[in-house]
């Protein structure tokens, strides 16, 4: 009489195929364990991963002593030097930060203090400091910042899942998680397509990490409410104007960078994101809507408090995402010359951001240990990822080596 097939056991299984998930398990591997992938798409990076504006952020803009200074400013440079090791494309430009207005030059000065803080070269301009960089950007002042790269995120990820299964882990495309059971020696992640045994599991979950820590039993304590970003791509006139990276000075009540010019990869240059809700947690446009999923964060108390607290910058937003001449007027602040017949959609990601009940939008990285029953770091743990935007593709390789370190499977 034949037995039923053995489950899969692994030391490790990372649910979410993103950069954030795909570096865990690369790290995971390089350390010897044997891991397996889960990710609901046919495949990888096909949110927040692959539709972003491919940026290597420099670390400038976080608060010292954070989760986002501490490992974006190492995975800047581990990001580009990963990109030459493997042939990828990439391009260490650098970027201006600008201030167009005198009430920006304070929160410009305090930009280069936290750069600074943070081991981020800047170096303050004037106008004409300015022009040397970008000679049709317009402003005030501005800092230079020349450890600011680009790249292509998804491409990376994919890189990242080659050499999983190089290293010996597997990648499992297509196959949704539906439950987890933790037990004293593991964790059962049940899925579409049968269970997986991990020693432990990391949960990378993105625009649906919330959802899948109550479906392992956790209390995640916050909620994710997803800002759609749209992009404007440029003309070839427009593109003209603009050499590499041009950004605003971001806005400190609100976590969002401001709309921003990028010469990508491939020569375009597109301008954005704007930050609209978004109708569904994988909304890309405004024609996907998805009522369950949009009732449940218009009456999140969260979702409401932020909304009485930023209703005028979010008309503003929506406003942007509507009309091309609003879009224009704000890329106008810094590119005076742009114009709305230069503008063409190109494209938007939705960004997978952490509320919490009192309306706080979660700065930085978030995590949540679900410890075994011997305590966190045991077999039996799950870690969940709660809070991994922006600059998390950056940042994903020492993110990896960070969500090892706490799971004490390094």
């Amino acid at each position: 009489m034949t037995g039923l097939p053995a489950t899969p056991r692994y030391d490790l299984v990372v649910v979410g195929g993103g950069i954030v998930g795909l570096a865990t398990a690369y790290a995971a591997t390089r350390s010897g364990l044997s891991v397996a992938v889960v990710e609901r798409e046919q495949r990888l990076a096909n949110h927040q991963t692959g539709n972003n504006s491919n940026v290597i952020h420099s670390g400038l803009y976080y608060a010292p002593g954070g989760y986002k200074a501490r490992l974006a400013v190492a995975g800047c440079a581990e990001t580009v030097a990963f990109c030459r090791e493997h042939d990828l494309p990439h391009q260490v430009c650098g970027k201006l930060v600008v201030a167009t207005g005198p009430e920006e030059l304070p929160r410009l000065d305090e930009l280069a203090r936290r750069g600074a803080a943070n081991g981020v070269e800047n170096h303050r301009l004037d106008e004409h400091g300015i022009r040397e960089y970008e000679p049709d950007v317009r402003g005030l002042a501005a800092l230079w910042v020349p450890s600011t790269g680009i790249c292509d995120y998804r491409l990376v990820a994919e890189k990242l899942g080659e050499l999983v299964e190089k290293n010996g882990g597997e990648v499992h495309l297509g196959r949704t998680v539906t439950g987890f059971a933790r037990r004293p020696s593991d964790v059962v992640v049940r899925t579409t397509r049968g269970d997986l045994l991990g020693t432990r599991a990391v949960v990378c979950g993105g625009l649906r990490c919330d959802e899948l820590a109550r479906l392992a039993g956790a209390d995640p304590g916050v909620r994710i409410v997803p800002f759609r970003g749209e992009y404007s791509g440029f003309s070839e006139r427009a593109a003209s104007l603009v050499r590499g990276l041009i950004y605003p000075v971001p806005d400190p009540a609100f976590p969002f960078l401001g709309v921003h010019a990028t010469r990508g990869i491939d020569g375009h240059v597109h301008a954005g994101p704007n930050a609209v809700l978004a109708l569904a947690r994988e909304g890309y446009d405004w024609r996907t809507i998805k009522p369950k999923e949009l009732l449940g964060t218009l009456t999140y108390p969260g979702m409401l408090r932020v909304a009485r607290t930023h209703w005028r910058y979010g008309i503003g937003e929506v406003q942007r995402s509507l009309s091309t001449r609003a879009m224009v007027r704000q890329i106008q602040r810094m590119l005076p010359d742009v114009t709305a017949a230069d503008l063409h959609p190109a494209g938007a990601g939705v960004r997978a951001q952490a509320v919490k009940p009192d309306g706080t939008l979660v700065d930085d990285f978030l995590f949540l240990d679900q410890a075994g029953p011997d305590g966190a770091g045991r077999p039996g743990s799950i870690l969940h990822v709660l809070n991994a935007p922006s600059p998390a593709a950056t940042a994903a390789l020492p993110i990896g080596r960070e969500i090892l370190a706490r799971l004490g499977a390094a």
